[in-house]
């Protein structure tokens, strides 16, 4: 009898994890269709020094004002492709504001892609997953990071900008769908077990 009832609890048990995996794989699914249509922003300060933390904003403020203009209207792709040609000038832009607060710390702007955790903002939240960033590294990078979305531009906390989003990924990042906190831990969870099977 023992034995029976504890086949059942592994049964109900093995059912239940099943579960979870297809519902959390899902979830993997929506985080990867929504990465595929946005462009992080990275901006990685030399230290967590005062001074340092400070610098990184006005350094996020300038490579934000370079890249805007040329990203409205177009499509993901158009938008790599034009950050990509942009590289030298943001990173230029960045170096002018390092040396304008009298630092001399080198900076480097480049497109990769990176692990992000999942992130809060007013207005909207990302899950946690990899994404193309635009990444931008003052002096050794040893600081805190600032992260954000520079395309579509929702740094700047708009999310009326997220209508270049489909209806499925704009209620996943906006919580328009009840439950998205739950959805991202899942999310988590899930980037979590994949990387420990890998």
């Amino acid at each position: 009898m023992y034995s029976k009832k504890l086949k059942r609890w592994e049964f109900a048990l093995l059912i239940g994890l099943a579960s979870a995996m297809l519902w959390a794989s899902a979830l993997g699914g929506a985080q990867d269709a929504l990465a595929e249509q946005v462009v992080r922003l990275h901006v990685v300060a030399n230290s967590d020094s005062e001074a340092d933390q400070a610098l990184k904003l006005k350094v996020r403020d300038a490579v934000l004002a370079e890249a805007t203009p040329y990203l409205a209207g177009l499509d993901r792709q158009a938008a790599l492709n034009a950050l990509e040609e942009l590289l030298p000038s943001l990173a230029g832009a960045a170096a002018r504001v390092v040396g304008e607060q009298g630092y001399d710390y080198s900076v480097t702007a480049s497109l990769q892609e990176e692990r992000f955790p999942t992130k809060r903002y007013e207005g909207f939240a990302l899950p946690a997953g990899e994404y193309m960033a635009l990444r931008v590294q003052i002096g050794s990078g040893g600081g805190h990071n600032w992260w954000c979305v520079v395309f579509p531009p929702l740094c700047m906390g708009s999310v009326e900008e997220t209508a270049q989003l489909d209806d499925r990924d704009r209620a996943l990042i906006t919580g328009e769908t009840e439950g998205y906190v739950v959805k991202f831990k899942a999310i988590e969870l899930w980037e979590e077990f994949k990387a420990w099977f890998a």
